[in-house]
């Protein structure tokens, strides 16, 4: 293929894509497959020559989309959403065109310029003080694990970098059960360790507890371990438990710890202020980080790290060889050293184009529709007989189960059967719980209503 072919294929791909999103509705959420079906469909070896395109074109409307989960489904209301607003798809057309890889300001300068007031914007959007900057990642996930790692290397004096972890104090990471398993996954790659972070309980509300975040520190103070940061929940991915952020942040300060603030999905709610008092607090944090592709529309992948001082992430994981220098600019940013990847793409022109195209306006509307539409969805089955709604709605995201675990789980094969709605489970206190979380970005009141609908039809109420 040339560029003319790609001309010609791309205005095809285009139209394809309009008329798949228009008809979303009338595809089943999750194809229904089982195991192997598509792979057994491909040739088990490579071609030798080349293919005509019209071929290649074929098979992909043959094999794919009928063995797709739709995530762009306005009835998903599985684990968050991965929005892509148009704008946004837009956006990663030209970015896949001009196809930069943005390790380096010199490498691509309007990238990483871009970024830089593409953070501003964001801040401003969800009420962070100003003096806060940060960086764009893949996912809350090396997100996380930047933060993790720094807080290791500032305990350690940054030594554990050059020395190793051998021979070095035992340190401590404290979250509370509600964390995501990203926080887990961040103390196991950092070395810290599964056995040292430190989860500490929740009070009624599902939030760490001020008292016992505190009193652990202090008993692994007189261990001689060594503290070396907290990491708090903001929208818990469970159920959406809130940290009582504030009161958190007051203790992990008082004893001298950077704290890592996760709202990897809530974070996009506090564009809306009402919201705000949500995570009340969080300007005390050190590090915090939002995905704009789950709720805000930007494409996946576009995670936000907002950071009150950079320099401790660059000094943990920036590394500058002769080969990746500037010359005669010493004191720009590489945002390669600020996470962990050198390898960037244009995350930032998805941001550009999204904000512009829907104004913050927009975008509030449409969060507080998906909060308000999950309010009613969530009655609507309360007052179904048999319905227990388990843990209330936290924004758009609540749980519901009937009295009978096992009741409960064929209830939600029954619905993802179906293929009307997709939505799974969780365990809320041991118990199987189902969950439902609204927030994709095209979903209507209609759509979100289907949730109930699609229960009582099921269970014949």
């Amino acid at each position: 293929m040339n560029h003319d072919e790609l001309n010609i294929w791309s205005k095809r791909a285009a139209d394809w894509a309009r008329d798949y999103h228009a008809g979303l509705r009338d595809r089943p959420v999750r194809a229904p497959l089982v195991p192997g079906q598509v792979a057994s469909a491909l040739p088990a070896t490579p071609p030798d020559g080349p293919e005509p395109m019209e071929a290649i074109w074929d098979d992909f409307t043959r094999l794919v989309p009928d063995a797709m989960t739709h995530w762009q489904h306005p009835r998903f209301f599985a684990y968050f959403p991965a929005n892509a607003a148009p704008a946004s798809m837009l956006a990663a057309q030209l970015a896949n065109a001009m196809a930069a890889q943005g390790m380096l300001w010199q490498t691509s300068p309007a990238a990483t310029e871009m970024e830089q007031v593409m953070i501003g914007w964001l801040a401003q959007a969800v009420g962070l003080p100003e003096g806060f900057t940060g960086t764009l990642h893949d996912s809350a996930t090396t997100a996380t694990l930047s933060a993790v790692l720094t807080m290791r290397e500032q305990a350690l004096g940054h030594e554990g970098l050059v020395k190793g972890l051998s021979g070095m104090p035992r340190l401590r990471l404290y979250a509370s059960a509600e964390t995501h398993s990203s926080v887990d996954k961040a103390a196991r790659l950092s070395g810290i360790g599964q056995e040292n972070l430190v989860k500490v309980p929740t009070d009624t509300s599902l939030s760490m507890d001020p008292a016992l975040l505190d009193a652990a520190i202090r008993a692994d103070l007189a261990a001689g371990f060594r503290p070396c940061g907290v990491v708090l929940c903001a929208g818990g991915t469970s159920v959406g438990a809130f940290d009582r952020i504030g009161a958190c942040i007051a203790v992990a300060k008082a004893h001298g710890l950077p704290v890592h603030v996760d709202a990897a999905w809530a974070g996009s709610a506090m564009i809306c202020p009402e919201f705000r008092p949500l995570w009340a607090g969080v300007e005390g944090a050190d590090s915090v980080i939002f995905n704009p592709h789950k709720w805000l529309g930007a494409q996946f992948d576009c995670a936000v790290q907002f950071l009150r001082d950079p320099g401790p992430q660059v000094r943990t994981l920036g590394l500058r060889p002769a080969y990746l220098e500037t010359a005669g600019r010493e004191e720009i940013v590489n945002f390669n050293e600020w996470t962990v990847p050198l390898g960037r793409p244009f995350r930032a022109l998805k941001l550009w184009f999204l904000i512009r195209a829907y104004g913050l306006e927009g975008l509030r509307a449409r969060i507080r529709n998906h909060v308000a539409w999950a309010v009613e969805a969530c009655n609507a089955l309360r007052a179904q007989p048999g319905v227990e709604i388990v843990t209330e709605p936290s924004l758009s995201l609540f749980t519901f189960a009937l009295a009978e675990e096992a009741a409960t789980a064929a209830l939600l094969e029954a619905i993802n059967d179906d293929g009307r709605i997709y939505l799974t489970p969780t365990r809320h206190r041991g118990r199987l719980v189902i969950r439902v979380q609204v927030g994709q970005f095209d979903c209507t009141r209609t759509d979100v209503m289907e949730i109930p609908a699609t229960v009582a039809r099921l269970r014949g109420v």
